[in-house]
């Protein structure tokens, strides 16, 4: 299974490389955004965009509201996984 978490970009890195910072629930990372610009939404367009982030790859766009359910899906999921590991 595949997991895609949700983050938002805050800053572009790298144009050339097409590089971007995003936050994923607090924590920073540099991911990869060429999966989702094109000449429509060029690198810069991209910042405040919502993403699903996948082994280092923005794989693709989502909107505000699915990307805070999802965290809070995540989130209920690791607070039953931590109740059951003890």
């Amino acid at each position: 299974m595949c997991l895609g978490i949700p983050g938002q970009i805050i800053e572009i890195t790298n144009v050339n490389h097409k590089l971007a910072l995003v936050n994923i629930g607090g924590v920073k990372r540099e991911v990869n955004i060429a999966c989702i610009v094109d000449e429509q939404h060029p690198p810069e367009a991209c910042i405040g965009d919502w993403v699903l982030v996948h082994v280092g790859f923005a794989m693709n766009r989502i909107n505000e509201q699915e990307a805070a359910e999802t965290l809070q899906l995540l989130q209920e999921l690791a607070a039953v996984q931590a109740g059951t590991s003890t």
